[in-house]
């Protein structure tokens, strides 16, 4: 589904998979949701590259292997995050012997003191040329402003460019087992200092595509998923019917 060698070798020798924590419902559909959108964006920059896209930009990179086991010679990798997590992830690799690859530009960014289009700008990035971005797991923790800044970026980009990102449904989309789960899931979150802030619905994700500027839009729910990336497993692993968020595509 997702073959990625790197994972495990950067978490480094003192990493111990707890096996009887993998078992637990939560943990296995987490586990699921985290590789479907990784498999999904990947999925989608194939298709990008195939149709000549030759940079790639990973918006909260944070622990993202990609760029680790990128399979295309010619594809720069740009990798955004804030300066202390993409400091504490180069320590990883180097202490994992993992060498940083010549295709693969750091861009250490602080939202609070740069706007993203300053932060490529400062690098080999070429507003010029289309691009496609993943985003996986930062949508929730923005602002709408915020969200709206950086897709209206993607969108200002040349045709052939696109962004795939998960986000979280509106309570209004949720049953009301979900709604309860989601709240302790935010108080956790919020009293490590990372609030959820965004919540959309479907049909308002939509119009925040269309009105970007974005040509081709798509969603993915937990059937969606399932089907494309689940089915016909011996394991059992899958995506739970209330599902975790949804994945989504703008390209223009």
């Amino acid at each position: 589904m997702l073959d990625d060698p790197i994972a495990v070798p950067l978490l480094g020798a003192d990493f111990k998979v707890d096996r009887e924590m993998q078992k637990h419902p939560i943990a296995r559909a987490f586990r699921a949701f985290m590789v479907a959108r990784s498999r999904y964006a990947e999925d989608n920059l194939a298709a990008a590259a195939a149709s000549g896209v030759r940079q790639y930009v990973v918006l909260g990179a944070g622990l993202d292997t990609f760029a680790y086991r990128n399979p295309y010679s010619d594809l720069h990798v740009f990798e955004v995050d804030f300066p202390a997590t993409q400091e504490w992830k180069r320590g990883l690799l180097r202490s994992a012997g993992i060498r940083e690859p010549a295709g693969l530009t750091f861009v250490p960014l602080d939202f609070d003191c740069q706007t993203l289009a300053g932060g490529l700008g400062q690098t080999s990035f070429d507003f010029n040329r289309p691009a496609f971005f993943s985003w996986l797991g930062v949508v929730p923790y923005l602002t709408l402003a915020a969200f709206r800044g950086t897709l209206d970026l993607i969108a200002g980009l040349p045709t052939g460019s696109g962004v795939s990102f998960d986000y979280a449904l509106s309570d209004e989309e949720l049953s009301p087992r979900r709604r309860l789960a989601r709240a302790a899931l935010s108080a956790r979150v919020a009293a490590v200092g990372e609030p959820f802030r965004l919540f959309l619905r479907s049909e308002q994700l939509d119009n925040e595509l269309k009105s970007a500027g974005f040509q081709r839009i798509e969603q993915l729910d937990t059937d969606d998923l399932n089907a494309r990336y689940f089915a016909c497993r011996d394991d059992g692993l899958a995506l739970p019917e209330e599902g975790l968020g949804k994945l989504a595509s703008g390209w223009v």
